[in-house]
C-alpha cells in the first residue's frame, strides 16, 4: 500500500483514514475520463544508498479515472481509492489463491498421494481461480473505483 505525503497546499482538507492515496502526474485528459501517472516505488526507494546498491525498485503505472475533473496535462493530483477496495483486491489476488492451494495440499495429503503430485495438483487448481478472474474481469475493474483529489 502506497500512501501520499501531504504538501502544504493539501494541508487545509483533512486526510480521510479510510482511503488510499498516491501522487501523481496528470497525463491526459479526456471527455469523461483522465489519465494520472503514479511512480510506484519499493521501500528501499527512500534509502540514501539506493543509486549504489541497484536494488532499487521504481515503476512507473498509469491509471484510467473516469468522470470530469477540471485538471490539465501536468497538473499534480493525489489519486484515491477507498480502503476497503484495496483489501478486496488483497483478497482477491493474495488471500483465495493461499486458501485453494493449502485446502488442495490438505486434501491431497490425506489420500495416498505422492506428495510432488499433491503440490502440483494443488497448484493446477489456480487455473480455474485466475481463469475465473479473467473472465469477470470487465466486472470486476467497474468496481475498483479511483477519483482525483485536486
Amino acid at each position: 500500500m502506497a500512501f501520499a505525503r501531504r504538501t502544504d497546499d493539501q494541508m487545509e482538507e483533512p486526510v480521510k483514514k479510510n482511503r488510499i492515496q498516491h501522487d501523481g502526474m496528470v497525463k491526459e485528459v479526456g471527455t469523461d475520463s483522465v489519465v494520472v501517472s503514479i511512480v510506484s516505488c519499493a521501500a528501499c526507494a527512500g534509502c540514501k544508498a539506493r543509486g549504489f546498491c541497484g536494488m532499487t525498485e521504481s515503476e512507473e503505472k498509469t491509471i484510467d479515472i473516469r468522470g470530469r475533473y477540471n485538471v490539465s496535462p501536468g497538473d499534480k493530483v493525489t489519486v484515491q481509492m477507498e480502503e476497503s477496495t484495496g483489501m478486496k483486491a488483497v483478497v482477491l489476488s493474495y488471500l483465495v489463491p493461499v486458501l485453494i492451494i493449502m485446502g488442495g495440499l490438505f486434501v491431497l495429503q490425506s489420500l495416498p498421494v505422492n506428495e510432488l503430485f499433491a503440490g502440483l495438483i494443488s497448484i493446477a487448481l489456480l487455473v480455474p481461480w485466475f481463469l475465473i478472474l479473467y473472465l469477470s474481469r470487465k466486472k470486476i475493474e467497474r468496481s475498483f473505483t479511483f477519483t482525483l483529489k485536486t
